[in-house]
């Protein structure tokens, strides 16, 4: 029986590792965390960090194939590996490119797929703001997640809040809505698209809210976007599942905002949703196995779980048997052993016959279920 390794041990490294495990799989995972959400579900843990060169020749020398569920890896060591011939996807040289926001838009760029103005901003160059003009967005290059590393500008006098190291400047769209695509291809190249996702955010955190499948635009804009998502993909050539981000404009343009090389949290509902998870599409990819249909069976809502503002300390759920009772309704839980404020901690899943019926459904979750801390 193969070994797949999963570096990194965090919620999407679970549902990859119980994907795998479905199919018949043993799952190595690296996490520096003992008990990792990942490593409670998997026939082995690792304990060592992604950017430490020996845990990652451990995991890599240990499995038949190598995969991630996060960017911010050594990404040296792991051209290395592949170079010797291990199996690593996506590439480790995709995965180089796209964990940097100024190489990952170039090579978009370079393609011609559609993405908003930008410029490098070298370290400490405020001068660069004015001459690219307002309103902009600042971006770090590297390590931003869930809105962090991220800075929006609308005038000379946020420049005193510029964020450190080295950054590109992006061109603020004038936004009707963020959508998302989760696209995979296979390792003779086959590219399977799903459907477009509707992604709403918690203005609080910055953190994906809702994610609504189908999303609420008309067919011809949907097209659009997942033949975005595919030239995106095409465009990197990684094996596996990447999640595309996308911004629709006002006048109803659409370009790419941003590119996850791996399973992506707008992607949580197919699990319930779709004929096969993109969890389990990862695995069919990386593992060389054919795709499986991506074809959305029901209309649903994603609701990510945060921790309560002001909460840290041992979780409680509030609200499951509520929330349970509803039709329709499935919850995950990560198995974090703290919630802290806006920590994600798991998420649900609501389908139904309409679209219209699981938004409402949703909104009467997030009224009864609460992520919160012992007291």
């Amino acid at each position: 029986m193969k070994t797949i390794g999963i570096m990194g041990g965090g919620q999407l490294g679970r549902m990859m590792t119980q994907a795998a495990k479905k199919i018949g799989f043993n799952v190595t995972v690296l996490d520096p965390g003992e008990n990792s959400p990942a490593g409670q579900v998997a026939d082995k843990q690792i304990l060592g960090s992604w950017n430490d060169p020996e845990s990652i020749k451990k995991i890599v020398t240990q499995c038949d194939v190598t995969t991630y569920d996060l960017e911010h890896i050594n990404t040296d060591v792991l051209i290395e590996l592949a170079d010797a011939g291990h199996c690593i996807h996506p590439d480790p040289r995709v995965l180089k490119t796209i964990q940097d926001k100024l190489t990952q838009k170039q090579r978009l760029k370079e393609v011609g797929v559609a993405v908003p103005d930008f410029v490098q901003q070298d370290e400490g160059d405020t001068e660069a703001f004015g001459k690219f003009g307002f309103p902009l967005v600042q971006k770090t290059r590297t390590g931003g997640y869930d809105g962090k590393g991220v800075l929006v500008m609308k005038s000379a006098d946020d420049v005193k809040n510029a964020l450190p190291g080295p950054c590109m400047l992006e061109k603020m769209v004038d936004l009707d809505m963020e959508l998302g695509v989760m696209v995979s291809r296979s390792t003779n190249g086959e590219i399977v698209t799903y459907p477009v996702t509707e992604m709403t955010f918690d203005d609080r955190s910055n953190i994906l809210d809702l994610c609504i499948v189908p999303a609420r635009i008309s067919a011809e804009l949907a097209v659009k976007a997942q033949k975005l998502a595919h030239d995106t993909m095409e465009a990197f050539g990684g094996v596996g599942i990447f999640g595309v981000e996308l911004f629709l404009d006002k006048s109803g343009e659409l370009s790419v905002n941003e590119v996850a090389p791996r399973p992506h949290n707008s992607g949580h509902y197919t699990i319930e949703a779709c004929v096969t998870s993109q969890y389990e599409q990862h695995i069919r990819a990386v593992a060389g196995l054919p795709l499986g249909q991506a074809t959305q069976a029901r209309p649903s809502v994603m609701y990510n779980l945060l921790g309560e503002p002001d909460e840290s300390g041992a979780p409680v759920v509030e609200g499951m048997e509520e929330i349970l009772a509803l039709p329709e309704v499935s919850l995950h839980m990560y198995g974090k052993k703290e919630t802290r404020p806006f920590r994600k901690m798991g998420h649900i899943t609501v389908t139904a016959e309409t679209i219209e019926e699981a938004v409402d459904v949703t909104r009467k979750v997030q009224n009864l279920i609460k992520i919160k801390a012992e007291s």
